[in-house]
């Protein structure tokens, strides 16, 4: 018997509120507990080259930086005041070549200005191709 005439029945409905509490639980849980992988190093792969000197080079020039200050181009003595003189000097030396290499031999005990000084006239006469020579340890 239906003693509740008019009356409509409610349909079961599923609360979802608690079950996104217990999977944000869940989740908060795992995130902490996983460890994630870092890499501390880069793995790089160095390109190889021979020891074996080259051929005769045409398109350099020479710089020498002695541990006093004093300057060779080409095996050739350069005294000059400025950078300015010196951007000419490598111009003379470079003649009609094209973006030449500048190979600075700086001594090891020549200080750092004088090195920079070399870069710097070779930046402002356009010379891009740089390089520094070292000898290897006995």
């Amino acid at each position: 018997m239906n003693f509740q005439r008019g009356r409509h029945k409610e349909d079961p409905e599923i609360n979802l509120v608690p079950m996104i509490d217990v999977l944000l639980v869940i989740l908060i849980f795992l995130m902490i507990t996983t460890t994630y992988s870092r890499f501390s190093e880069l793995e790089i792969t160095l390109p190889q080259a021979s020891s074996e000197k080259s051929g005769e080079r045409s398109n350099v020039i020479d710089i020498s930086v002695s541990a006093t200050g004093s300057y060779m181009i080409n095996r050739t003595p350069v005294q000059f005041r400025n950078v300015a003189q010196f951007q000419d000097e490598l111009r003379t030396a470079a003649g009609n070549r094209v973006d030449p290499v500048i190979v600075i031999n700086a001594d090891a005990r020549a200080t750092h200005q004088s090195v920079i000084t070399v870069m710097e006239a070779a930046r402002i006469a356009g010379y891009n191709r740089i390089t520094f020579t070292t000898r290897n340890p006995e």
